[in-house]
C-alpha cells in the first residue's frame, strides 16, 4: 500500500480528533460565559462541528470498504474512528442536556471536569498526530499514560460532584439535569481512553 494511502487515514484521525478538540473548546468557552438566552444559537454551532466530524468519518468507512489493504486492521481503524467521534458526540450531548433541561447557571465543578475533558483532548491530538509512527515512536507510550491519568482525575470529580448534588440537597428537577450532565461529561473522557486503549492495542499487535 503507497504512503499516500495510509496518510488518508491517518490524516482522516487527525481531522477528527481536531474536530472533537475544537467541540470541547467550544463547550468551554460558551459555558464559561454562560448566557441560556444563546443556547440556541449555540446549539446549532456545535452541532455543525459535529456534522462535520460525521462526514469525515463516513469518507474514512466509504474508502474503508473499498480498499483492497489497509495500513491496519480494519477492525481498528473502525474502532479509532468510532471513538474519537463519539467525544465530538458527547460534547455535543452535554450541550443538548444543558438545553433540554433548561439550565440557567453552570456549576463549578462540571468547568472543572470540562478542563480536564480538554486536557485529555488535547493528549489525543497529540496521540493521533504521532500514530502514523506507531511502529518507531516513543512518545505514543507517554501520551497513552497521560490520558489513562487525566480520565481517573475526571472520574474523581465526577463522584465528588455527583455525591455533593445528592448530599447538599436543592431542587428534583436540577439534580436529575446534573446527573445526565456530569454522565456526558465523564463519557467524553471516557471516550479519549478507548482512543488510547486502541492505539495501545495496534503497538501491542505490531511489536
Amino acid at each position: 500500500m503507497s504512503k499516500k494511502q495510509d496518510a488518508f487515514y491517518y490524516d482522516n484521525f487527525a481531522a477528527c480528533a481536531e474536530l472533537a478538540r475544537k467541540a470541547t473548546h467550544f463547550l468551554k468557552e460558551k459555558l464559561t460565559a454562560f448566557d441560556p438566552a444563546k443556547m440556541e444559537e449555540n446549539m446549532e454551532e456545535i452541532h455543525r462541528i459535529e456534522h462535520e466530524a460525521d462526514e469525515k468519518k463516513h469518507q474514512l468507512t466509504d474508502r474503508l470498504a473499498k480498499a483492497f489493504i489497509t495500513p491496519i486492521e480494519r477492525e481498528d481503524i473502525i474502532s479509532l474512528s468510532y471513538n474519537i467521534d463519539e467525544l465530538t458526540d458527547k460534547a455535543e450531548e452535554v450541550f443538548i442536556r444543558i438545553y433540554m433541561n433548561n439550565v440557567q447557571t453552570i456549576r463549578p465543578d462540571a468547568l472543572r471536569m470540562l478542563d480536564i475533558v480538554i486536557a485529555c483532548t488535547e493528549e489525543v491530538c497529540a496521540l493521533v498526530k504521532e500514530f502514523p509512527d506507531f511502529r518507531r515512536s516513543k512518545k505514543l507510550n507517554e501520551s497513552i499514560i497521560r490520558i489513562n491519568s487525566l480520565e481517573e482525575q475526571a472520574d474523581r470529580i465526577y463522584f465528588a460532584s455527583m455525591r455533593a448534588l445528592h448530599t447538599e440537597g436543592g431542587d428534583v428537577l436540577e439534580i436529575l439535569a446534573w446527573r445526565e450532565i456530569y454522565t456526558y461529561l465523564e463519557k467524553c473522557a471516557d471516550a479519549c481512553e478507548h482512543v488510547a486503549d486502541v492505539v495501545e492495542e495496534v503497538v501491542m499487535k505490531n511489536s
